[in-house]
């Protein structure tokens, strides 16, 4: 075994190198740091109008958006949500980003459950939508499209319980 050690050697530097090089690809960052950077604002922004949404707070939502006819509809559909359903469960899956300039369209598929109360099975459904967003540093939601989670009440009408015929 002494008459190897230039054997030792050459393996331990091998060994070396190879740790070196996995600690040295570890601590690099992302390639465009300012595009990174905008899309960590996106993802956050499209996680703060969901959970919004599961908490039930329609002002945190409105902070989120511009003025518009689509989103002011948006908003009179999802105080209905909460005015119906006790429970909300929700999850988004963002498909696709589109950058155009200052706007952003982003592509998700959805799914959820609302509850009247956490004794019912309630309504479950998914879908596909699309959220424009607006602005590189702060974006803030411009319009929608597509089926969106949003406005369940007026989608599935829950009939009322009718008191039974005693007779």
């Amino acid at each position: 075994m002494s008459s190897c050690p230039l054997l030792r050697l050459a393996v331990v530097l091998y060994v070396l190198a190879g740790v070196f090089q996995s600690i040295g690809c570890g601590s690099k960052g992302p390639q465009y740091p300012e595009e990174h950077a905008r899309y960590v604002r996106l993802d956050r922004a499209v996680e703060d109008l969901r959970s919004a949404y599961i908490r039930r707070d329609l002002s945190a939502m409105e902070a989120l958006m511009l003025p518009s006819d689509s989103l002011d509809r948006m908003v009179s559909e999802v105080s209905k949500d909460f005015q119906q359903y006790a429970h909300i469960s929700l999850d988004l899956s963002i498909e696709r980003v589109l950058i155009e300039g200052e706007q952003i369209d982003v592509f998700f598929h959805w799914q959820g459950q609302w509850q009247q109360n956490a004794a019912e099975t309630g309504v479950r459904d998914r879908g596909h939508g699309m959220l424009r967003w607006t602005g590189a540093q702060s974006p803030l939601l411009s319009d929608i499209g597509g089926d969106l989670p949003f406005g369940m009440a007026v989608r599935h009408i829950v009939p009322r319980k009718q008191p039974s015929d005693a007779s």
